[in-house]
């Protein structure tokens, strides 16, 4: 059976570093020397590979992210699937972006490394040959943006980073990976129901995020005023609450036509029109605030900067908003 045509795609990261006596763990180019001439992979598919950048996934942003969509888009026609290696700290944002704004029905896999080159037991080049499988397998189709690490498949809506050095630290807490990868077949377990796809080669990038802490006041939403931001994401308690000390500045910011969106600080679950106080989600909601269902922070952030790229115009924004948000 001839071999299908994977393109991978390196953005730098932990996958692409290894320790260095003067400097620590830093980027380096050995990855994709080693990608040119890694066995495994050739015996899953024919391999091409485009360096896109090689930096710290804390370096990436949403305009890069936007060019890699492009590129992405430019190249997999001439593709059966692309695979994405890409840092840890901001895989799940890129990731949710990806998934968001492509418009191929092809596989598009990310995947990653907790461990640098130098370290014992480098999980690396398992995950890369890990995602060039899931991105060879026909149900990998259409199944949007797809998060490969030991030996899992996740969705790149859901999933979330839960640990700060553990190789299995990508999870999905409230439903579940999609998948997993063992050495004979690659098997998905169910399916994605809610995929969000909203096309765009803008972005607005003026959208910020205030996570809610006891006691807070309206100082962090009246600096996104002061620097005349388009929308302001707050990461609230529990169901959507927040301290009636925000209320004032959150008012000021409605009031002056910023968007608004509340979503929850808690691992899993949705915000919900339920508390009637003060700064409670329903009490919110009366206001003209948006309840963000079960997305969170950093991810209801860019899908704001990719709808306000796309409709300019807030009011479009919020009803897109209100019809899509389950």
């Amino acid at each position: 059976m001839e071999k299908k045509k994977i393109l991978i795609i390196t953005t730098g990261g932990t996958i692409a570093m290894k320790f260095d006596e003067e400097f620590g763990v830093v980027s380096n180019n050995e990855l994709v020397e080693m990608l040119h001439s890694f066995p495994q992979l050739d015996d899953v598919a024919e391999i091409v590979l485009h360096e896109f950048t090689n930096i710290p996934s804390p370096y990436m942003t949403p305009e890069k992210m936007l060019e890699l969509a492009k590129l992405i888009e430019q190249k997999a026609e001439f593709f059966d699937g692309i695979v994405i290696t890409h840092g840890t700290d901001t895989l799940e944002e890129s990731s949710f972006f990806l998934d968001t704004v492509l418009t191929t029905k092809k596989p598009v896999i990310m995947t990653a490394a907790m461990r640098s080159g130098s370290e014992l037991g480098l999980d690396g080049p398992r995950n890369i040959v890990g995602a060039v499988r899931v991105a060879t397998n026909p149900k990998a189709y259409n199944k949007g943006v797809l998060v490969v690490l030991n030996d899992e498949i996740n969705a790149a809506r859901d999933v979330v980073k839960s640990d700060s050095g553990k190789t299995d630290t990508f999870i999905t807490p409230a439903y579940g990976i999609l998948g997993t990868i063992d050495p004979d077949k690659v098997i998905f377990y169910r399916d994605i129901v809610f995929h969000d796809q909203i096309y765009t080669t803008e972005l607005d990038v003026n959208v910020d995020l205030i996570k809610c802490v006891s006691g807070l006041d309206g100082r962090f939403i009246n600096a996104s005023i002061q620097n005349n931001c388009k929308a302001i994401v707050i990461e609230a308690f529990g169901r959507g609450n927040i301290p009636r000390t925000m209320i004032p500045a959150l008012k000021e910011a409605l009031a002056k036509d910023i968007i608004i969106v509340v979503v929850s600080s808690s691992h899993t679950g949705r915000v919900l029109a339920e508390y009637g106080y003060e700064g409670g989600g329903l009490y919110l909601e009366k206001l003209g605030v948006i309840l963000g269902g079960d997305l969170k922070g950093s991810k209801m952030r860019l899908k704001l900067m990719v709808l306000l790229g796309k409709y300019k115009d807030p009011e479009l924004v919020k009803q897109y908003l209100r019809n899509h948000i389950r």
